[in-house]
């Protein structure tokens, strides 16, 4: 019997295909990210959704703020723009050598709500940055992005050189070896699945994998980091997405 894709494989948790996430996952790795619904329906015909499914799914997205609708083309919102921009960069990430300085930010701002506080560190979160102590964020300076311009009223930041070693700080700040099994069981996943699918479904784990990857100078990273040949999976799954669908 076949796996259902909601189950784990190898040890890597797969989610359930719908056809909304078949939708998102397709526009998401379209640049620009719109597309006819006549070329959405041949689209998406390989991984099992029809016609009038798709365009059910069309009409609750539209609904829902996810799509935007000029006569027959859909694309994404403004918010899912902004999502298909973090994408970008987890598989095309902005670094630079990197000096040995790291870059530090600090949460100066009090009497904010649990929301606000779950937020902030969402948000630090996604910058790739991890909390060393409650309120003290910390990671080597080798990412060509500016931190954005709204932090600045609750934080405050820093360049420092801790005087721990550089190695031994960076794996107590992220799990590498976890990261990395994981990107191992999604490369070998990826090897075996046949079908599309399966593909999708994979490539989807792939690209939140990514946006996980703490992006650390090569120097601060285990032997045989499996990173680079995730990106590049992906990048090639993604360029055969395309051309299928002639863009």
């Amino acid at each position: 019997m076949r796996m259902n894709v909601s189950e784990q494989a190898g040890g890597v948790d797969l989610r359930p295909l719908s056809a909304r996430s078949v939708v998102l996952s397709l526009l998401l790795g379209t640049h620009p990210p719109e597309l006819p619904v006549k070329e959405l329906v041949r689209a998406v015909e390989p991984f099992g959704v029809g016609g009038s499914t798709l365009r059910a799914a069309l009409s609750r997205m539209v609904a829902a703020g996810d799509l935007r609708r000029t006569d027959a083309v859909y694309r994404l919102s403004d918010r899912l723009l902004a999502r298909q921009r973090r994408q970008d960069d987890a598989v095309d990430a902005p670094a630079r050598a990197w000096d040995g300085d790291w870059e530090m930010v600090v949460i100066t701002a009090t009497g904010r709500g649990p929301a606000e506080r779950a937020d902030l560190r969402a948000r630090l979160t996604a910058l790739r940055l991890a909390e060393l102590r409650e309120g003290v964020w910390l990671r080597p300076a080798n990412l060509s992005r500016p931190l954005p311009d709204d932090l600045a009223p609750v934080t405050q930041s820093y360049t420092t050189r801790p005087d721990r070693p550089a190695r031994e700080l960076a794996a107590d700040l992220w799990p590498l070896d976890t990261w990395a099994a994981t990107a191992d069981a999604l490369l070998a996943h990826i090897a075996q699945a046949d079908r599309p699918a399966d593909l999708l479904t994979a490539f989807a784990a792939v690209v939140r994998h990514l946006l996980a990857d703490p992006v650390l100078p090569p120097e601060l990273l285990p032997a045989n980091w499996p990173g680079t040949a995730l990106r590049a999976a992906y990048a090639q799954y993604q360029a055969e997405i395309a051309g299928a669908m002639g863009h």
